[in-house]
């Protein structure tokens, strides 16, 4: 797993360089830096028992959950967005940490409900609160890309903890019906946006540029590509954010499809092994908390790549480890680095040869 960590991260390295034209500067080396410093603090992460997490989980939850309350009256405003708490040093995201805490506190919350109540109502709309509630305050910052994270991530943990079929039937319905309730609070770029994914040809030098042009990029690359530092899209500016959210569309240019499928294939190693690790355990908090980040690292890499190709709307989801930016790569290593002290819990408890995280 840390090898292809490793390779990703080497990979996207890489493109950070060929992006700033052939120098480390001004995002390759600071990428590098911030990588090797929140490698260390997944490394002692790795080192926290389940029990810890287990207990952690609802005060993470609700610090986090005050956090979001704090963005929303005293945060930072940058690209239009009010999503930061400044504190001089760093700019600290709290929506990054509630994609984590939601699964972390889902995961207790149902690991101490009998399965027999999983789908009593009180139970469903305590878990709805749950995701509900800070989903709600990102998309007031407005963050419909986090929100739809941290919704998403909520919807699967709920239905593999139990949840009847007939909850999420009724909630799809539900958001049908508030549809243009819902469309009508968005913002305009927003709606642009959406509109553009429906139709992307209607205005490809206004709101469509970003995508007509990133698949331009990405289509140009062809099979081989076009060779390391050779891309023209981004070299020459063609191509909007090349260093963060379409970084893959930079990538795909230079290296093509080749480099396309090994990416797709260094990630899907590490959501396999974080899903294979929540199969295997015996423990039910272990279990749906390892599933719900393997799930989370999916929504990463899988909303990231259908942006970039024009199968969803832009909504601003960078490539963990591969786009520049510290919260990403934050949210992503931390959360290895919980599936790690998953792992050395669980070959620690097989050791012992029993229940030892209920007692």
């Amino acid at each position: 797993m840390l090898i292809v960590l490793f390779a990703i991260t080497a990979f996207g390295l890489a493109t950070l360089y060929s992006a700033a034209g052939a120098d480390v500067s001004p995002w390759a080396l600071n990428q590098g830096i911030r990588f090797i410093a929140i490698f260390g603090l997944m490394c002692v992460v790795s080192l926290v028992p389940v029990s810890t997490w287990m207990k952690i989980a609802y005060p993470f939850y609700a610090i986090t959950l005050g956090l979001l309350l704090v963005v929303e009256l005293f945060g930072k405003i940058g690209m239009g967005a009010q999503r930061w708490i400044d504190l001089g040093i760093i700019r600290l995201q709290p929506s990054e940490f509630m994609k984590i805490a939601v699964v972390l506190t889902l995961a207790r919350f149902y690991h101490r409900t009998p399965p027999m109540f999983t789908s009593s109502p009180a139970i469903v709309l305590a878990g709805a609160a749950i995701v509900g509630v800070p989903a709600g305050l990102v998309m007031l910052q407005p963050d419909l890309g986090t929100a739809m994270m941290i919704t998403f991530a909520g919807v699967c943990l709920m239905f593999l903890a139990g949840t009847a079929w007939r909850y999420f039937i009724g909630g799809g319905a539900a958001v049908l019906v508030m549809a243009p309730v819902g469309w009508a609070m968005l913002h305009d770029y927003q709606k642009n946006r959406i509109l553009i994914f429906l139709d992307p040809d209607s205005d490809p030098l206004g709101t469509g540029y970003h995508i007509s042009q990133s698949k331009i990029a990405i289509g140009s690359g062809g099979f081989w590509g076009k060779g390391f530092l050779s891309g023209t899209q981004s070299h020459l500016e063609y191509l909007p954010e090349t260093h963060t959210d379409f970084i893959f569309a930079t990538m795909m240019e230079e290296w093509g499809m080749i480099g396309g499928i090994f990416i797709a294939l260094t990630y899907g190693y590490l959501i396999r092994w974080g899903s294979r690790l929540g199969n295997n355990s015996r423990f039910r908090f272990t279990q749906l908390t390892a599933l719900g980040l393997s799930f989370t690292l999916f929504l990463y890499v899988g909303i990231n790549l259908s942006m970039v190709m024009g199968l969803a709307p832009v909504v601003g989801i960078p490539l963990p480890l591969m786009s520049y930016g510290g919260s990403a790569m934050l949210t992503v290593l931390l959360l290895l680095g919980i599936l790690m002290a998953f792992h050395r819990d669980e070959q620690r408890s097989a050791g012992l040869g029993k229940d030892w995280l209920h007692n």
